[in-house]
């Protein structure tokens, strides 16, 4: 079926098992753990959605666009949207296309995060190294932000987003998937991996929802694979989007 030029590149990953790293527990022993989870086939997308992407959206569902902090649109990834909308997207390119996108559940997008690996991060340990695979908090977020925070000791040259696509992409060619934005998830966020990092959490459904990733604010604590957060489905905040995958 031919795509068309406003649906995300998608890459296609192959189910296999791997070792999905687990919250810690809850007796405060906070040792490292993981634990075998599979996931089926699926296609993941390339770059997180861009504000060209999304806005085609807004404008033909009658939507507000979503702010963009001043900092630029276009290929910069979508920022304040939140979990509803961002599933309404995935919704509505699904009906226009007929092809089944989705938000990624947490175990697929840890998976492809991973691209494989089982260090801190897809290119290794070295929390330094982040300028070259992602925007994350550094030396010019700390210097033009303000911000206080641990940050990394290296300038990507970005103190807020950046255009997708700009720092190297991990093994599977996917870019951006630690720093620039939080992505949702449709998973929701427990204290335990149950079975719920597997699934998608039904519309109605109150709870939080997984973020993954880590964004241009964030230091190396949260620019990791197993790094995670959750938020409410109608929160959104300028370091918050998502990328879709298809089945």
């Amino acid at each position: 079926m031919r795509r068309f030029a406003y649906e995300p590149e998608m890459v296609a990953l192959d189910g296999r098992c791997f070792q999905m790293s687990s919250p810690a527990r809850r007796d405060n022993n906070r040792a490292s753990r993981s634990q075998q989870v599979c996931v089926d086939a699926f296609k993941i997308a390339r770059h997180e959605v861009t504000f060209s992407q999304y806005d085609l959206f807004a404008r033909a569902t009658g939507r507000d666009a979503p702010d963009d902090e001043g900092w630029g649109r276009e290929h910069r990834p979508v920022i304040n949207v939140s979990w509803e909308d961002a599933t309404a997207y995935a919704a509505w390119l699904t009906e226009l296309t007929g092809r089944s996108y989705r938000l990624p559940t947490e175990a697929e997008w840890e998976y492809a995060a991973r691209a494989g690996t089982e260090t801190t991060r897809f290119w290794g340990n070295a929390p330094n190294e982040a300028c070259i695979y992602a925007n994350v908090h550094d030396q010019v977020s700390r210097r033009e932000n303000g911000l206080s925070s641990p940050h990394h000791a290296c300038d990507d040259g970005y103190a807020t987003t950046a255009p997708v696509g700009r720092f190297k992409p991990n093994a599977w060619g996917l870019h951006d998937m630690l720093g620039n934005v939080w992505e949702w998830t449709c998973s929701v966020y427990g204290g335990e991996f149950d079975g719920i990092e597997q699934r998608c959490a039904s519309a109605g459904h109150a709870g939080f929802r997984s973020i993954r990733g880590g964004a241009w604010h964030s230091g190396p604590r949260h620019i990791a694979s197993a790094a995670r957060s959750g938020a409410l489905p109608n929160k959104m905040f300028g370091g918050l989007g998502f990328r879709v995958v298809e089945d």
